[in-house]
């Protein structure tokens, strides 16, 4: 009996990676500052950004573990091993994985990451299904098809639960409309004697040219973009990073090798002015589908 279950599980293992491997994953549209090699650094206390040039990776180290939130495309997985194990961790120590939206150039490595460290994915529930097709169900990026490995979250999650593993507790804020679950994270962190307020920011930029009443597989787009953008215009804290290093400019605040300075990514006016350009986006993109009517 145990040989036959042991031959089962053989067969299902090889079946599955045959499945996978017939699947085609077609990654759209390449940046080369996704894909650029950054030396990981600590941002404040227990939290590193470990990801690419341009793609947000952020490591939260714990006394029970470690959190990794994104992974970058496809490619990106060797790339965030190694610059975890650049900073004295272990990728294996890795127990909870997040993201901040369901698209290939922030969860393309997730099934590779996940295969390598046995660790729990929790998502937004609304980026479930999107996660479990690969991208095939995505609104916009459907179109592609597949875009990248699918991968089963171990746990789905509304607006404001909490993340708790050790000494951290993360708090998930909803944010839809670039996805249906696009959300930011809120979490505080130590750092010797001053505890800082971190906002990790899903910025609500359009992907779509239709117009948002064509989207009838999306129909609430509109107002979840107006919802989000409210909700992160009332969010205080005390230092703010994004899904992409560019959309908080994150190079001009940091150079490879700089001292370590907390309070570089204390830039509430620089969020405030991201904001601003996201809602003319979204006012002038009600504008023109007026004008398509």
């Amino acid at each position: 009996m145990v040989f036959l279950r042991f031959k089962l599980l053989f067969f299902y293992f090889f079946v599955s990676k045959f499945l996978l491997l017939g699947q085609q994953i077609k990654e759209p549209r390449q940046v080369a500052e996704w894909t650029k090699h950054m030396d990981p650094f600590r941002i404040v206390g227990n939290l590193y950004y470990v990801g690419t040039y341009d793609l947000g990776c952020y490591l939260i180290a714990t006394s029970k573990g470690n959190i990794l939130i994104n992974t970058g495309v496809q490619s990106s997985g060797p790339e965030i091993k190694h610059n975890i194990e650049s900073l004295g961790l272990k990728l294996k120590d890795i127990k909870i994985l997040l993201t901040t939206q369901a698209h290939y150039d922030h969860v393309g490595a997730m099934a590779y990451i996940k295969r390598n460290t046995h660790a729990r994915l929790l998502v937004d529930a609304a980026d479930a299904q999107v996660l479990k097709d690969g991208g095939k169900s995505d609104y916009e990026m459907s179109k592609y098809g597949a875009t990248f490995e699918p991968v089963n979250p171990d746990q789905l999650l509304q607006d404001s639960n909490k993340i708790i593993l050790g000494d951290m507790s993360l708090t998930l804020l909803h944010h839809p409309g670039h996805t249906k679950g696009s959300c930011s994270y809120l979490l505080n962190v130590q750092d010797g004697l001053k505890k800082y307020s971190v906002l990790i920011a899903n910025m609500p930029s359009i992907v779509t040219d239709r117009k948002f009443s064509s989207i009838t597989d999306y129909p609430s787009i509109e107002k979840d973009y107006a919802y989000t953008l409210t909700g992160l215009k009332n969010i205080h804290f005390d230092i703010w990073l994004a899904s992409h290093a560019g959309q908080f400019d994150l190079h001009e605040k940091y150079k490879s090798g700089q001292p370590y300075n907390p309070s570089v990514f204390n830039d509430a006016n620089g969020f405030a002015n991201k904001l601003s350009e996201l809602q003319r986006a979204f006012d002038e993109k009600l504008k023109a589908d007026k004008i398509k009517s």
